[in-house]
């Protein structure tokens, strides 16, 4: 996936707002050169130079979007500028020929020159606006690749693993200079000089940036280097080495001077996002016990019950939030057998029924859920629960299994929607990912993102998916 950059919506929406008085401009300028007079006002043109105006919106942002274009890129190079230009301008007369076409009785005696005229006129101005906006920018760069300059205070594995991330990165922002160590772990790297050499060596040649990443058990050096830093106006930074930890984000929060790490940040742990993610439980449950449920429950009751002998639900110990055990409701799928609770359901099962086929195909078998739900030991959206044999087996399987389990199980998740439900006793590394995905869930948890999950599922309900079964 492209990486934007954090100026590209501003920059296109800046754009946006110049090109549109731009436009105006040139229709202007159109109209004086077709009719040697200055446009009135409440002159027949003046609507329809509005909506040549209005018609550069869609345009310009259809463009942008169908072409999946970084604007603030794009303005670096006068040719990729021009380019977007151009299709740009081309789905803008498409709009306004339309227009025309659609509204001939009003738009019918337009000029041809003038439209020409008009665009003309635009493509000049906006294209000269480009021109002096690419300038400016490569100007800049210019300085600030003048004036950002690093080095990195450790010749380790911690110092290379920054180093790595930095020129991937900051690319033209940064200009990396070196290391400085004593005793470097890594002799390969471009080593600079020792730690005595370091301070010269900044002054000399206007380092603007020092990141610290050797042990932090030297507190008297760390100390002097961001006493010498800020001296000499340079940003001191400290780059811990975790890896003996894990491979994952961290934050940092500080208690007064207590500094306190954090490796998960998980947006339900706030007691706000867990009441509203709770309330839009419990209104959208209701809705569908009240509102669908009456109906959909006698129809597929009486299809089970013609199908086969035995209860219209089925219910089975699931492991909850915190590993705590609930009783998970579903409409029954297979006939009466005694490995329901041990044995995962695998495609062309022999168990499962001709309705239950069918109910498994379209996850009509887990709308008793809503129950568990508005019960509090479900969620609409969350990591799929799972049998207890299964929560055993994968804890001792899986590293960091059991973090799934830090929020309430959903009766769809994201994991589901991304292709990972059904079978997966056949294939750990099919559990890992749908771990993964729950993880990431967890992560980036939002009321917005659990309504995206649901309508994804229902999308895919009606599609039909390939692990339903």
């Amino acid at each position: 996936m492209r990486k934007d950059s954090p100026y590209s919506k501003f920059a296109g929406i800046a754009l946006l707002i110049v090109d549109f008085f731009l436009l105006d401009l040139a229709c202007r300028a159109a109209y004086q050169w077709r009719h040697h007079v200055s446009i009135q006002y409440f002159d027949y043109y003046v609507s329809f130079m509005r909506i040549f105006q209005l018609a550069w919106i869609p345009a310009w942002f259809g463009v942008i979007l169908l072409r999946d274009i970084n604007v603030y890129q794009s303005l670096l190079g006068i040719r990729k500028s021009f380019s977007t230009l151009a299709y740009a301008f081309a789905l803008h007369a498409l709009l306004i020929f339309v227009l025309i076409v659609g509204f001939r009785d009003k738009y019918y005696d337009i000029s041809r020159a003038f439209l020409a005229a008009s665009y003309g006129f635009s493509l000049l101005f906006t294209f000269l606006l480009r021109v002096v906006v690419s300038l400016v920018l490569r100007y800049g760069i210019r300085l600030r690749e003048d004036e950002n300059r690093l080095v990195i205070i450790g010749a380790g594995y911690a110092g290379n693993d920054l180093y790595q991330y930095l020129i991937a990165n900051k690319g033209r922002d940064t200009k990396f200079m070196g290391f400085f160590d004593d005793e470097p772990e890594l002799p390969s790297l471009v080593l600079k000089g020792k730690l005595s050499h370091l301070k010269e060596y900044c002054v000399e040649n206007r380092i603007t940036e020092m990141y610290y990443a050797k042990s932090l058990n030297n507190t008297d050096l760390i100390k002097d280097l961001a006493d010498f830093a800020d001296e000499n106006f340079i940003y001191f930074k400290i780059a811990p080495d975790f890896r003996g930890l894990m491979k994952r984000k961290v934050s940092i929060d500080f208690y007064d001077n207590v500094p306190i790490m954090t490796f998960r940040q998980e947006p339900l742990q706030a007691w706000g996002n867990r009441a509203l993610k709770r309330a839009f439980d419990i209104v959208f449950s209701l809705g569908v016990i009240l509102l669908v449920f009456p109906w959909l429950f006698f129809i597929i009751g009486v299809a089970i019950k013609l199908n086969s002998r035995g209860p219209i639900f089925f219910k089975q110990p699931r492991s909850g939030r915190k590993n705590k055990l609930f009783n998970c409701y579903k409409f029954r799928t297979m006939y009466v057998n005694q490995d329901s609770n041990v044995k995962q359901a695998t495609r062309g099962d022999k168990r499962i029924t001709r309705v239950g086929a069918f109910l498994r195909k379209t996850s009509l078998d887990e709308m008793p859920q809503f129950f568990n739900v508005l019960l509090g030991d479900m969620s609409v959206v969350g990591p799929r629960p799972h049998m207890l044999k299964h929560t055993e087996e994968y804890s001792q399987m899986i590293e960091k299994y059991l973090v799934r389990h830090f929020v309430t199980p959903g009766i769809t998740g994201w994991a589901q929607v991304n292709g990972f439900r059904g079978e997966t006793s056949s294939d750990p590394r099919l559990m890992r990912k749908r771990l993964e995905y729950d993880t990431w869930y967890m992560e980036n948890w939002s009321l917005w993102l659990d309504i995206k999950i649901i309508y994804l599922t229902v999308a895919n309900i009606f599609q039909g998916e390939e692990n339903a079964f």
